[in-house]
């Protein structure tokens, strides 16, 4: 695969399967995809309907052309440069793109220059689902712009903002580069004076990848360009502020800036700083000077109007006409425009052109022959100012190359900075990274919620420990709205950050890097491919199981639950089991439910370990605490959540009557898989029946005022099940049919 941003020239190739495509088409969000005609049905199979898609001929996906079409469009002898030399079917699909573009007109790509790998090895596998689930980008059916990514952005130009987002989608694994981000970073934080003066010039740095797009397509406007010189100016700046410094990572990348001396001196002497015009075919954009035809041109074009002014004076006065004027239009050129009550004292030798209903229009040999000098005037000046402009272009076309090397740097500290900025407004850390397999979170917080929370009201962090020795699995139990999900959500938000290069909201956090985060959190139905909210859960469940490794982070949020009860216990005690006994993929995971027969597992698996969000009850109100606490729990309150919902009293008092007799009827006995040594009996309707009498209470899921209802109860009531033979039991079930009148 291949993928080119049009407006910025972004070009990168790739090569993988069908689900590594179908991730990177979830990060990078293209809208149009292009492919080979004649696979229409593997797209749909493998990527679904919901891409705007344009299919073409095999000849187009030919390698060996478009190795060549390549190469001719950076200007160069091989791919060898870019690392895709070995990418045959990434060389086809790319060179497939410069084909559409010539396909569609679009012809001005010279700044497409070059082109880059997105290894496979390098990043972090983050896949839609976890995209979706973790919110990372706002969607359309968010209200409010809160996605994460629009939280923790502080970039300053529109250059740092994409990267950002490629930087969210697409974590790096090298602990290295991490590291290289995080020093600068913390830098940043460190130094205030120092972030300031960077985020001031970053911040004064127009879209230098858009406007060199625009500069290569010849449709790049005289105010594009003043803010193109403006860039520059802060470009060279902030290479200055760099410089400055004693760190040696500042100093490289000032290092790979270029000033474009020659480009800024050229605009700023050859264009009006702020032009009368944004479309150069109405003039008024290049600056005296430059050229001595043009500057004479302009001084004619300037006399020859206050002569007009002198003359509309002159036969004023002659004629005796006070509101005579001299106008211009297309038709006829200048004019003498006389009122209707002044028309008698118009000379002979006028020429009338017009009438109107209030006035008459005339002409004169004297105005149409300084019409001729003016408008030849001004004729000239716009092809010159064309000329000149179109020179300038060009000029600037020849730097289109440092020009987008210059907007990778600007783009990169703009990232940095931006983390600098958030990491001290919300009081983030360094996180610490290594190869090794140990997850800590001490005193974690969810960067989202905690900035969208009410002034004076703090967010309750919690410690997270993860290993694959001792705790690989956290099993999390406890209330609704308790902040099970927000603790596994911030979670994943925190390594991602790490693993990007930010600072943590976190006390300390240390980071075994990750190569794929997992999330299984919430859900719904997918309707128009006929899946119900049960199917995507699985279908997620299913990629999570079938792609985890020993490096993954798996993150399970009340799997089963859109099943049957003994179905979803099953279902989730069988996942468990999996990622616990597989020896080459112990996954670290955190595990929410509202199942605590699961909690049985922590007696049979050494690295199961069970955790709860713990609440208190004061007066039958609950006040959550949203703290994670060692040990299981078998309350889920869901009365109290429902009361505090709004729930009609009368169904929260008639939902307290059934759970009591629940409760009563079968006690805290619990559905536990076979192979569980602690399986308790399940009880049968007899022990039901004899517990409900014992404790004095009627179970009653429904109401018996039906009389039909009561003679029924009746007639069971007097069984003895025990001594009842087969045929017994049949008449007795035909006697009741009778009576209900079936």
């Amino acid at each position: 695969m291949a993928f080119l941003d049009i407006s910025t020239g972004e070009f990168y190739a790739a090569e993988g399967t069908d689900s590594y495509v179908d991730k990177l088409l979830s990060n990078l969000a293209p809208k149009e995809i292009i492919y080979q005609r004649g696979y229409e049905d593997r797209f749909s199979d493998s990527f679904g309907g919901k891409y705007y898609t344009y299919r073409l001929d095999d000849w187009v996906f030919s390698e060996d052309v478009n190795r060549d079409k390549l190469c001719k469009q950076f200007r160069t002898q091989s791919l060898k440069g870019f690392g895709i030399e070995s990418f045959t079917s990434g060389i086809s699909a790319a060179g497939a793109i410069l084909y559409y573009l010539e396909f569609t007109e679009h012809r001005n790509i010279g700044h497409i220059t070059s082109i880059s790998r997105i290894d496979r090895d390098d990043y972090v596998w983050v896949d839609k689902f976890t995209i979706r689930n973790l919110e990372l980008f706002s969607s359309n059916s968010m209200r409010e712009r809160c996605g994460f990514a629009d939280v923790i952005d502080r970039t300053r130009t529109p250059m740092g903002g994409r990267l950002l987002k490629r930087w969210i989608a697409m974590p790096i694994k090298d602990v290295a580069r991490i590291d290289g981000r995080l020093d600068i970073v913390e830098r940043f934080v460190d130094d205030s004076e120092l972030a300031e003066a960077v985020a001031e010039q970053v911040g004064m740095i127009g879209d230098l990848e858009r406007i060199g797009s625009r500069i290569a397509a010849g449709k790049v406007t005289p105010r594009e360009l003043v803010q193109l010189k403006n860039s520059l100016s802060a470009v060279e700046m902030l290479k200055a502020v760099l410089e400055s410094t004693d760190s040696d990572r500042l100093h490289e990348m000032a290092g790979r800036i270029d000033c474009l001396t020659a480009l800024r001196d050229r605009l700023a002497s050859e264009i009006y700083p702020d032009p009368s015009n944004n479309q150069i075919q109405k003039g008024g954009v290049i600056a005296d000077g430059v050229d001595a035809e043009l500057d004479d041109l302009r001084r004619i074009a300037l006399h020859g109007k206050d002569v007009l002014v002198r003359i509309q004076q002159r036969e004023s006065d002659a004629t005796g006409i006070p509101s005579l004027k001299i106008s211009y239009n297309n038709v006829f050129g200048y004019y003498i425009e006389v009122r209707n009550a002044h028309k008698d004292k118009v000379p002979d030798t006028w020429i009338r052109k017009q009438t109107l209903t209030n006035a008459e229009r005339y002409i004169t040999a004297e105005l149409k022959e300084y019409e001729e000098k003016i408008l030849g005037a001004e004729e000239r000046i716009l092809a010159i100012e064309l000329r000149i402009y179109n020179e300038i272009v060009a000029f600037a076309s020849r730097s289109l190359a440092a020009l987008q090397h210059d907007a990778a740097v600007v783009a990169r500290i703009d990232c940095l900075q931006s983390f600098a900025a958030i990491a001290r407004e919300r009081h983030y850390v360094r996180p610490t990274l290594d190869e090794g397999k140990r997850i800590e979170i001490r005193q974690g917080r969810h960067p989202v919620i905690e900035t969208l929370m009410a002034v004076g009201e703090e967010y309750i962090p919690n410690d997270i420990m993860l290993d694959d020795s001792d705790q690989q699995i956290v099993m999390i139990t406890g209330p609704n709205m308790s902040g099970k999900s927000a603790l596994l959500r911030q979670t994943a938000l925190i390594i991602l950050m790490a693993q990007m290069g930010s600072f943590v909201p976190a006390e300390s956090a240390h980071i075994g890097v990750v190569d794929k985060i997992f999330t299984r959190v919430g859900a719904s139905d997918n309707i128009s491919q006929g899946e119900s909210t049960f199917m995507v859960e699985m279908l997620e469940s299913a990629s999570i199981l079938n792609n985890i490794s020993d490096r993954s982070i798996v993150l399970l949020d009340e799997i089963g639950r859109g099943t049957s009860t003994y179905d979803g216990i099953s279902i989730a005690w069988a996942m468990v089991e999996y990622l616990h006994n597989q020896p080459s993929v112990r996954a670290k995971t955190l595990f929410a439910t509202h199942y605590h027969e699961l909690n049985e597992m922590e007696q049979m698996y050494p690295r199961v370990k069970n955790y709860h969000v713990s609440v208190k009850e004061v007066n039958n109100t609950i006040i959550f605490l949203r703290k994670l606490v060692r040990g299981g729990t078998e309350h889920s309150f869901g009365i109290h959540v429902a009361r505090m919902a709004g729930m009609p009293k009368s169904v929260v008092g008639r939902a307290e009557e059934i759970l009591k007799s629940l409760e009563v009827v079968y006690g805290n006995n619990e559905i536990v898989p076979t192979q569980s040594p602690r399986k308790k009996k399940q009880p049968s309707v007899r022990d039901a029946a004899e517990k409900s009498e014992a404790a004095g209470m009627q179970l009653s899921m429904f109401q018996l005022d039906d009389p039909v209802l009561v003679q029924i109860r009746d007639q069971i009531k007097g069984l003895d099940i025990n001594s009842l033979t087969p045929i017994e039991a049949l008449n007795k079930l035909n006697e009741i049919k009778k009576i209900t009148g079936i």
